[in-house]
């Protein structure tokens, strides 16, 4: 992804606030009331904490000039188990110091218990974190996938897919890891400005030639090395959009269960429908249609957020119905985190103490509550 500018926060919102309504609405499987708030399910909670832990990551790699970034979303996870007071969370932290800390842990809907997230529990719980190299657990569910998609708003210092595979391995292995790089692609190309059309054949050619790059790290070649039925889900679903959009048959036929695949499958087919022949932009209607349509997967609360991230990310914040954001109960933790987002690439609000960036030498604080908001640990 191309470096972090001011000029692409309406599609960072998008997608943050595209993916939570998306989650919102698949949690109904399409029977939307007509009116009261839209709880977010777990998988939305736990999207949020991923985006709060990577902007940690990024103030402490400002700060100390190294950090391991999934290792401080890791954190993030548990900061969010503690807050939903499950069991056999280990708290981090001496015990004079408060924990949970950062601005989230006083969120109350982020603390309400909504859905299950089997395999992210069990991995915290065991305090064991997955890597690509040796995978956690077995779960192949699309928790792996929602969660991690916010690696594709930023500029997180590596391809924001090999960050999002990281961070899926935390917890989940194989084609579940590989669906998260994608998605995250995809998320990237798509805020970067690239139609939803472009940033999928985009992803599709770069994980197709990555294992080739002699440069790639042992983590890249590992992620890349096993793309093949992520690659194959977002190639069966951009055939079946150029053939048969927006049909809910179809739709059923490549997103049949709870699996990443299958979600990532279903949310693209959905976004490509939304866009394939149009002369113009989708707008606030076009976008309800296709968030009614992702829900009805097998799934639907997963294939609806990753439609919502995409189709939210490529045509930006002005396109998701108003009506359905102003009911939407995580709707002004997730614009906050998108807007944080890019002010912390832009402005670097903590300082910066090493030089990390070229243009960032010994850059004061400027916000003396950044630190507070966002503890770089």
């Amino acid at each position: 992804m191309a470096r972090v500018t001011a000029t692409q926060l309406p599609q960072v919102r998008g997608a943050m606030l595209g993916l939570m309504l998306g989650d919102a609405i698949g949690a109904t499987g399409g029977k939307v009331p007509d009116d009261g708030l839209l709880p977010s399910t777990c998988a939305g909670q736990l999207a949020c904490y991923t985006v709060e832990g990577l902007i940690r990551a990024w103030i402490r790699a400002d700060l100390k000039g190294i950090c391991h970034p999934p290792s401080v979303v890791w954190h993030a996870y548990h900061r969010w188990a503690a807050g939903q007071m499950i069991l056999g969370i280990k708290r981090w932290g001496s015990p004079d110091e408060a924990w949970p800390d950062g601005w989230l842990a006083d969120v109350p809907a982020l603390a309400q218990r909504r859905g299950s997230a089997p395999a992210t529990v069990s991995a915290l719980q065991q305090q064991v974190a997955g890597t690509l190299q040796e995978p956690v657990g077995a779960s192949l569910g699309a928790h792996a996938l929602t969660r991690s998609l916010p690696a594709g708003i930023g500029e997180w210092g590596t391809y924001p897919g090999s960050l999002a595979a990281e961070i899926a391995a935390l917890t989940h292995r194989g084609e579940a890891v590989s669906a998260a790089a994608v998605g995250a692609t995809i998320i990237g190309f798509a805020t970067d400005g690239r139609s939803v059309s472009h940033s999928v054949e985009d992803a599709r050619k770069l994980w197709a030639s990555r294992h080739l790059e002699a440069e790639l790290t042992a983590e890249d070649k590992l992620a890349a090395a096993a793309m093949g039925p992520a690659t194959a889900a977002l190639e069966a679903a951009s055939t079946a959009a150029r053939s048969s959009p927006g049909r809910r048959s179809v739709l059923g036929r490549l997103a049949p269960d709870r699996r990443a695949v299958s979600a990532l499958a279903g949310g693209l087919y959905v976004a490509l429908s939304a866009t394939v022949g149009r002369s113009s932009p989708p707008g606030p209607d076009d976008l309800r249609t296709a968030l009614l349509l992702a829900a009805r997967a097998g799934n639907g609360a997963h294939a609806a957020a990753v439609a919502g991230a995409v189709l939210g990310a490529a045509h930006g914040v002005d396109a998701l119905p108003v009506d359905w954001l102003s009911r939407l109960e995580l709707a002004w933790v997730a614009d906050s985190l998108a807007h944080d987002t890019v002010r912390q690439f832009t402005e670097h609000p903590a300082g910066a103490d090493l030089l990390f960036l070229a243009e960032v030498m010994k850059q004061p604080d400027t916000d003396p509550n950044w630190r507070r908001r966002y503890p770089g640990w």
